[in-house]
């Protein structure tokens, strides 16, 4: 199983901060010829899936773990990520912006599938007894 609470916070936070980091050390060479600089838009979609980690898991710590991202803290993550993403090249933050949205709908069908998962066996518990 993965990461609880805290770690998973930080985990992601730090794995955000070091893709940060290496877009801002190879801005001159993410953004000199046109497949960096679509790498540079898909790197930077990872930032906003690892912010969105970050935010929600540190969410769960404060206010109890059934508490879900809602739009809010999603558009905070695109943003962030986008404008990451536009210090290299504007045609990276489009980049970013197309692929974190087809992220966002991966993580919500995996979210989806767990959450129906974990229903479905809590029903099926309480049945057999």
């Amino acid at each position: 199983m993965g990461l609880e609470g805290r770690s998973s916070s930080g985990l992601a936070a730090v794995c955000c901060t070091m893709l940060f980091a290496g877009l801002q050390v190879y801005k001159t060479q993410l953004g000199s010829s046109r497949l960096l600089t679509l790498v540079a838009g898909y790197v930077s979609s990872w930032i906003f899936v690892f912010l969105l980690i970050s935010i929600n898991s540190l969410e769960q710590v404060l206010f109890g773990a059934g508490f879900q991202a809602k739009l809010p803290e999603v558009v905070l993550c695109f943003i962030i990520a986008c404008g990451a993403a536009a210090t290299v090249h504007r045609v990276s933050g489009t980049v970013c912006f197309l692929c974190s949205i087809v992220a966002l709908y991966f993580i919500n069908r995996i979210s989806e599938e767990y959450q129906s998962q974990n229903n479905h066996a809590g029903l099926y518990a309480k049945k057999k007894k």
